[in-house]
């Protein structure tokens, strides 16, 4: 009998994306299964409420919820760490390790691992964040040796508009970086609905996608072993790199 993989994902609570294609993204693997838990997310910027939302013990009562259902592995499905600095996100991993006994990963540090992986040095960053936000973000790839600064934002706060922004204007923020010659792009939000298209750009722009909710998957199917080879249509990432 196929022992079965829970993954648990830890998800803003005004997202409306993540879920619905996370599920679709393993809905070829029979043996896995997502488990979601909620903490409060209404705003992204770089205002003292705004950046508090991020308090380590608010996602740790979440993480601890997943553990109760026995999940392998905890992802933090969320980009947070771009603009708070990675050291934050490694540090949310071995904290959540600490309080529930289980490994953890999260979207951003997942990216960073393909970026690697890829060899990528020359990042397209498209979001729908604020312009501090989003140079916040530049800066932190920076200081990684990578350049992200080929950009496209929508100065948007509002967490749940993101999941707003419709195909045609993701479409043109990807073609706007992609232009720029980058060797590969991320979609970096995970209230994006734009990880089921990373295969069309990739086929139009002739560079990697990476989409954040894609990305943690893939790093969390790693985790557990898991062999994703066979998730055909959402990108080279888990076709090339499960």
């Amino acid at each position: 009998m196929t022992r079965r993989i829970r993954l648990g994902v830890l998800t803003p609570s005004s997202n409306t994306a993540l879920e619905p294609l996370t599920q679709a993204l393993v809905a070829g693997l029979p043996e896995v299964s997502v488990h979601f838990s909620r903490f409060s997310v209404t705003q992204i910027a770089l205002s003292a409420d705004a950046l508090g939302q991020f308090q380590r013990e608010r996602i740790l009562e979440a993480a601890r919820l997943l553990a109760d259902a026995h999940v392998d592995v905890i992802g933090w499905s969320g980009t947070s760490a771009g603009w708070l600095g990675f050291d934050a996100d490694i540090d949310l991993c071995a904290a959540i390790n600490d309080a529930t006994g289980v490994p953890a990963t999260t979207s951003v540090l997942a990216l960073n691992r393909a970026l690697q992986a890829f060899g990528i040095q020359r990042l397209g960053l498209v979001s729908p964040y604020l312009a501090d936000v989003q140079a916040k973000i530049i800066a932190n790839y920076a200081a990684l040796g990578i350049d992200a600064s080929c950009e496209s934002h929508l100065s948007l706060q509002d967490n749940f508009s993101f999941a707003e922004v419709s195909e045609a204007t993701l479409d043109l923020q990807v073609s706007k970086v992609a232009a720029a010659g980058v060797q590969a792009i991320s979609t970096f939000c995970t209230n994006l609905h734009a990880a089921h298209r990373a295969e069309h750009w990739e086929r139009l722009h002739g560079v990697p996608v990476f989409d954040t909710v894609t990305t943690v998957v893939w790093d969390m199917l790693k985790i557990t072993g898991v062999d994703a080879r066979g998730l055909a249509g959402w990108g080279r990432l888990l076709v090339e790199e499960a």
